[in-house]
């Protein structure tokens, strides 16, 4: 078996990125940018006031000189000409602030008497004014391509003064549920050794949440003849493929097999961890295919650990950047790890983390409560309350 980085990488090397597609900036949210994003603009443009007040040159300012109001400023017009010393300018925040002023003073201060202003002692230092280009400038970069246009990122995206963005396409992807006694929920309590499938909806979820589209989410039974067709199905339909369950050895175990005939490439299969040992990669018909163990629990943590990862991939994006592991501390023991690396749920806790009890591979309740994954090596010693270990959003 490969050990987890093995297989990541592995992954890795096998992905293509898709090509990339012109969208408006406001269909591109959750895309992943296909080039680097530069600025067409200072920002501000001008130097701007952060305050409601009145803009002056400081040397004019003395606290019982009154000052002549010249007019006033709003954000989007501009005062005309050269602010003249003994004069002061009503503004606001946003608006640019006047050639030849270099202080606003905050209304609070100010004593207004008609056309003209002065003010107490006490409203300094600062001079509450912006610089022009002290955000960035024209011409910097903003966001590197394969940068994910999250709610924050499309704030840069904007400012930027893009219309349009270049992204890579959104990956189509058929999710297929293997086995016998799978239904779709609603209709498993009628029917004697039925269970309701539940695992291709998370995986679906996990997809949907990562920008791709689910083309196809087909329930299959362990039938070779069957699993066959509706894997070429789905090959001619999606970029990628995610077959859930038959991932193991035993004698309906076809996940593998059904694509036998479209030409089934391995790049791993099997990996020393724990869930979700039977986890699979392979190239089939030049597209990825990923095998996930049919149990709920290791569904969901191999979907986190390589279903994410490739999908950002395909995307552009960085693989590694969705296992970014962070340290955190422990509320709780953990018990010491075998013979693989083992990656516990846990739940987050105003402590740290606290491990869920039911670490079972088929368990779908304690799913809720799992937000976090620990990561621990190989024959890890146990660890008490207050240790630092390696975590990761679940």
């Amino acid at each position: 078996m490969l050990d987890f980085d093995d297989a990541v990488d592995r992954m890795d090397a096998a992905i293509v990125p898709l090509n990339h597609e012109t969208l408006p900036l406001e269909s591109a949210g959750g895309r992943f940018l296909a080039e680097n994003l530069y600025a067409r603009l200072d920002a501000p443009r001008r130097d701007v006031s952060i305050m409601d007040g009145y803009a002056a040159a400081r040397e004019s300012i003395s606290s019982d000189r009154w000052l002549q109001v010249a007019g006033e400023v709003r954000p989007g017009t501009a005062f005309e000409g050269v602010l003249e010393a003994g004069m002061a300018v009503r503004i606001f925040t946003g608006a640019p602030v006047p050639s030849g002023a270099d202080l606003v003073v905050m209304q609070e201060y100010a004593e207004r008497d008609g056309v003209r202003v002065r003010f107490r002692e006490g409203f300094g230092p600062g001079n509450h004014i912006r610089p022009q280009g002290s955000d960035f400038r024209r011409g910097d970069l903003l966001l590197r391509k394969g940068t994910r246009l999250t709610a924050r990122a499309m704030v840069s995206a904007g400012a930027s003064d893009r219309e349009t963005v270049c992204v890579s396409r959104q990956p189509r992807i058929a999710i297929i549920a293997t086995g016998d006694e799978l239904v779709p929920p609603g209709c498993a309590a009628q029917l004697d050794g039925a269970q309701p499938d539940s695992v291709s909806y998370g995986v679906a979820d996990q997809c949907i949440a990562m920008g791709a589209k689910v083309v196809l989410r087909s329930l299959a039974p362990d039938r070779i003849e069957e699993l066959t067709e509706i894997g070429a199905d789905a090959l001619a339909q999606a970029d990628c493929l995610v077959v859930c369950g038959g991932a193991s050895v035993g004698e309906y175990d076809f996940s593998r097999a059904m694509f036998a005939q479209a030409g089934f490439a391995e790049i791993f299969t099997k990996v020393a961890m724990k869930p979700g040992k039977p986890v699979w990669l392979a190239m089939v018909a030049g597209k990825l295919v990923l095998g996930l163990p049919g149990n709920p629990t290791s569904a969901m943590v191999t979907a986190r650990l390589f279903l994410r990862p490739m999908l950002a991939a395909l995307q552009g994006g960085p693989l590694r950047g969705e296992l970014a592991f962070q340290p955190l501390p422990l509320a709780a023991r953990l018990p010491q790890t075998s013979s693989r690396e083992t990656f516990f749920r846990a739940s987050g806790g105003p402590q740290g983390l606290v491990p869920v009890d039911n670490r079972y591979s088929g368990a779908q309740a304690p799913l809720l409560a799992s937000d976090w994954l620990i990561r621990r090596p190989v024959d890890g010693p146990p660890c008490v309350a207050g240790d630092l270990v390696r975590a990761l959003p679940f």
